[in-house]
């Protein structure tokens, strides 16, 4: 049996929040999205009083048009959307007064506006960047676009192309450049040669400032969750620029997709609709796209949660013409051959697998030889019986506890949005009458054996369904939640300070 390192030799915790979610900072404009500028600091000196040791947050990749941190167009690139206008002004590359008086509906993230605004800002900064940026910082960024060429190139073409022709997916691109024949990229690099800079800008830009986040967070003793999605988006430069590592047709369409089965919850299952992975393909290059993406997300955080691990046992392949996932089957995947190898290139393997959903024994098999921690999620826990593996007593200290997830409702608007049945049995097994339902399951988690407890912060600030962050197989409306200036209340950090004090996970 491999083993892992465990999360910590002492217990600890942390809160859920992507940078998304951040308020705008004081006196600083608001343009419709959190970043990472003041505020994002302001967010882990907020950890610290309240004696937190983790910031989890979501895929830190390039979103598309549904905003979901979990269909990026890059594995490996960053979301430009979280830009800080506030560091390009420090770095001399914008002037305050072209955002300081923006203002934008505080309590949401505007995509439909403030995404827009923000990219416009970040293209002056691009321009004034090309025009009088400063010798260090010129060197600065050629040093990144060396480094990072093995995906950088690849990406900044795709976004280019993609942005030449209206937007629209690379599988509706002209045959040479879908099927990138030789000749068509070269045209296409010559054309598009300052669009690329550009896209390699911003990207230089985001992960600048990110290492800057995480250098501040690391002093403050604060450590970071990230996320990977096991799929990635079709309409991406991941499989654009590896189809072979795909399962595609000669069209360089997808054979099958991704998707689960119907279930309790959904007759139909979840048609996800991402491409497939050719294991057999993977396996022949020694995993080494899997071991440089899993590289890529550790060089910006210190742990990773990996999302939907059953897959890696077996993924449900549904036929790419289907109109539901029902017809989907269950298809084996590479198992421990692929953590080991990673194991092999990375030197260990710091995960947290996502293992919720239809688990079946293999599953916990898996995740057990790894030495992996599970996650135990306690909205599930109740309505069952006293062997329900989310129920506190039944843990393993080896897992990370969780009062909910982003695709949970928040603790307030689930139990108030559940029978009476499960009501019942949440203040029959708490000793409690529900008021402070919140409260209730972040002692709950708290106090458990997990060696990890996390809560998003809404539970903290004990919101109800209104700051729900995603709702699954629902297209629109997630990912807009947004903290409102002034609402992190101090009593509130104080009193999660004295309950992780308390229940030993103070760092």
């Amino acid at each position: 049996m491999t083993t892992a390192k465990k999360l910590r030799p002492t217990r600890t915790s942390g809160l859920l929040l992507h940078p998304t979610s951040l308020p705008a900072a004081a006196g600083a404009g608001d343009l419709g999205i959190g970043d990472l500028g003041p505020s994002a600091f302001d967010w882990i000196d907020a950890l610290v009083r309240a004696k937190q040791s983790w910031w989890q947050i979501l895929p830190l990749g390039p979103t598309g048009p549904t905003a979901s941190p979990y269909q990026s167009y890059s594995a490996f690139a960053g979301n430009p959307n979280l830009i800080s206008p506030e560091w390009l002004a420090r770095d001399g590359l914008l002037a305050t007064g072209e955002f300081r008086s923006a203002r934008f509906f505080p309590y949401a993230v505007d995509f439909s506006a403030g995404v827009p605004f923000k990219l416009g800002l970040i293209d002056r900064a691009w321009d004034q960047f090309r025009a009088r940026g400063s010798a260090a910082l010129r060197s600065e960024y050629e040093r990144f676009v060396r480094q990072h060429e093995p995906w950088l190139d690849d990406f900044a073409l795709f976004m280019a192309l993609k942005e030449a022709h209206g937007g629209s997916s690379w599988y509706d691109w002209p045959e040479p450049l879908r099927r990138r024949q030789r000749a068509a990229l070269a045209d296409a690099r010559r054309e598009l040669a300052v669009r690329m800079d550009r896209e390699r800008f911003r990207q230089f830009e985001f992960f600048r400032q990110w290492s800057d986040v995480r250098a501040y967070a690391k002093a403050r003793g604060v450590r970071i969750i990230g996320d990977i999605p096991i799929f990635v988006n079709g309409d991406s430069a991941d499989v654009w620029a590896n189809p072979d590592l795909f399962l595609l047709d000669e069209e360089n369409l997808p054979q099958a997709v991704a998707g689960v089965p119907p279930d309790y919850f959904n007759e139909d299952g979840q048609l996800w609709g991402n491409p497939l992975y050719d294991w057999d393909a993977h396996r022949a290059t020694g995993y080494e796209w899997w071991a440089d993406r899993i590289r890529m997300t550790l060089s910006q955080v210190d742990l990773v949660r990996v999302d939907h691990f059953r897959a890696f046992a077996a993924a449900w392949h549904v036929p790419a013409d289907a109109i539901t996932a029902k017809s989907g089957s269950w298809v084996p995947g590479p198992g421990a051959e692929l953590f080991e190898a990673i194991r092999a290139k990375l030197g260990g393997l710091p995960l947290i697998a996502e293992d919720l959903g239809l688990i079946t024994a293999d599953v916990h098999e898996l995740r057990e030889s790894l030495g992996l921690p599970g996650m135990c999620v306690l909205q599930f826990a109740f309505g069952g019986g006293s062997d329900n593996r989310y129920l506190p007593h039944n843990y393993d200290p080896h897992c990370a506890v969780y009062t909910g997830t982003h695709d949970n409702d928040t603790t307030r608007g689930w139990y108030l949005g559940s029978s009476e049945y499960v009501r019942h049995h949440v203040r029959q097994y708490v000793g409690r009458d529900g008021t402070e339902i919140a409260w209730d399951l972040l002692r709950m988690a708290w106090a458990s054996i997990a060696d990890l407890a996390v809560a998003p912060l809404q539970d903290v600030l004990d919101l109800g369904g209104e700051a729900r962050m995603n709702t699954p197989g629902v297209p629109e409306g997630n990912w807009g939640w947004r903290l409102a200036p002034g609402a992190l209340r101090e009593e509130a950090l104080v009193r999660l300070g004295e309950l992780t004090k308390t229940y030993g996970r103070e760092p």
